[in-house]
């Protein structure tokens, strides 16, 4: 009996800790700055790190925009992206250019999401993560706390 408990609980809890993902401590100052100018700063750990190395290989066109930094910044992400970079078999392929929500990871969290909750316009797209998790920014993505209750129908 206390084998199956405590199974239980630990399934629980790894459960839950699947669902976070804390920005790392020794996120540079560029980050923030930079990346949440035009969207959250997504957490590392949501692209492997050769995704990384494409996107910051790109950023002059980055989804239509130009988000260069200048070289000591791009290096201090680049470094950070690598260090703190999601595994490549866990998140499978992100496309070309790379992008979260086209992970098997992401799409198989969200596969039950029909497609026009991502047009909603109070999420407006998938890639708008806090549009239905209010707590991404600081790595929260659990089912459990998503804002928009009526879209879970």
């Amino acid at each position: 009996m206390k084998k199956i408990l405590l199974m239980t609980l630990f399934g629980v809890a790894f459960h839950a800790h699947a669902d976070r993902l804390p920005m790392p401590a020794d996120a540079p100052a560029a980050f923030i700055s930079e990346c949440s100018s035009c969207h959250i700063a997504y957490q590392p750990a949501l692209l492997a790190a050769d995704d990384w190395r494409k996107l910051m290989a790109g950023l002059n066109d980055h989804f239509g925009t130009d988000a260069t930094v200048d070289r000591e910044n791009a290096a201090k992400l680049k470094s950070f992206f690598e260090r703190n970079a999601g595994s490549a078999s866990r998140l499978g392929d992100a496309g070309n250019p790379p992008r979260i929500t086209q992970t098997q990871r992401f799409v198989r969290k969200h596969r039950e999401i029909p497609a026009r909750f991502w047009r909603d316009p109070r999420v407006k797209s998938a890639a708008n993560c806090e549009g239905c998790h209010p707590g991404a920014a600081k790595g929260s993505y659990s089912e459990h706390d998503i804002s928009i209750r009526e879209l879970r129908e």
